[in-house]
């Protein structure tokens, strides 16, 4: 695998790729102020908020169009259940959203739901067109590679933009070997925009640094942008401004 990335470039590239998320029960509007002014940071902006559907517009109102404001759908649970799943998708479509991040019914395809799973997808890319896409197979409670690849080749063949590890909001999120599944898959698909996100657990850049180098590994470095690759994380941000300032990381204590 390369290993090219230094700590500082990686640093640049997990900001540039950074979904930066509060999806906590009792978020309140002042957070997402919050979020948002964090969202424009000194060494550049996020690639994206991610919200509850509920603060889908206030969010938009607040960042520049450069910064995608996404929101979940079908979260964290991931039922299937369509009519609610449909509900969230319409309501991030019509406050202005740019993305929806959508669960699949991870539970019913480890049932052999396949077919079920795959119609709910399709409805899911139809209703939220023409914002993007991605789809949330939750890698950690999936646990085996052939149900992790099956999954990611339900969501590639339904049209999502992204295949996303994991909610947070369970035991295991995302981990390299999931990710290396995942990203076969995407190459493996031949849809040359497909893109990834590893989402929770992710807090320092040394560990954002190996899923980028896997990126390139098996996507190409030119999978190395906001179009093919996102960060799902709340608490990476911290540690990627202390590697931008030559402050102490929390991976090593050292300074870069």
């Amino acid at each position: 695998m390369p290993n090219n990335l230094s700590l500082i470039d990686s640093a640049r590239l997990a900001l540039q790729c950074l979904d930066l998320t509060s999806l906590n029960t009792g978020d309140t509007s002042g957070d997402i102020v919050t979020l948002c002014q964090r969202a424009q940071t000194p060494f550049g902006p996020v690639a994206a908020v991610c919200v509850w559907p509920r603060f889908v517009s206030q969010a938009r109102a607040a960042l520049p169009p450069s910064i995608k404001v996404a929101a979940v759908a079908n979260f964290p649970a991931g039922a299937l259940d369509l009519a609610q799943a449909l509900t969230d998708v319409k309501s991030i479509v019509s406050a202005g959203g740019d993305e929806v991040d959508v669960v699949l019914p991870y539970r019913a395809l480890m049932q052999g739901q396949s077919i079920p799973c795959a119609d709910f997808l399709a409805q899911m890319r139809t209703a939220s067109r023409p914002l993007a896409l991605k789809v949330i197979i939750e890698s950690g409670e999936l646990a085996t590679p052939d149900l992790i690849a099956q999954a990611t080749r339900l969501a590639l063949d339904a049209g999502a933009d992204y295949v996303k590890t994991s909610t947070g909001k369970t035991k295991t999120s995302a981990t390299p070997a999931a990710a290396r599944v995942m990203l076969q898959q995407i190459a493996a698909h031949g849809t040359p925009t497909s893109g990834f996100k590893a989402s929770g657990g992710i807090r320092t850049v040394q560990e954002a640094k190996g899923y980028l180098d896997m990126v390139a590994d098996i996507l190409g470095a030119d999978a190395l942008t906001p179009q093919r690759l996102r960060f799902g994380a709340s608490g990476l941000l911290n540690d990627i401004e202390a590697v931008l300032s030559g402050k102490a990381s929390i991976a090593s204590g050292g300074t870069y």
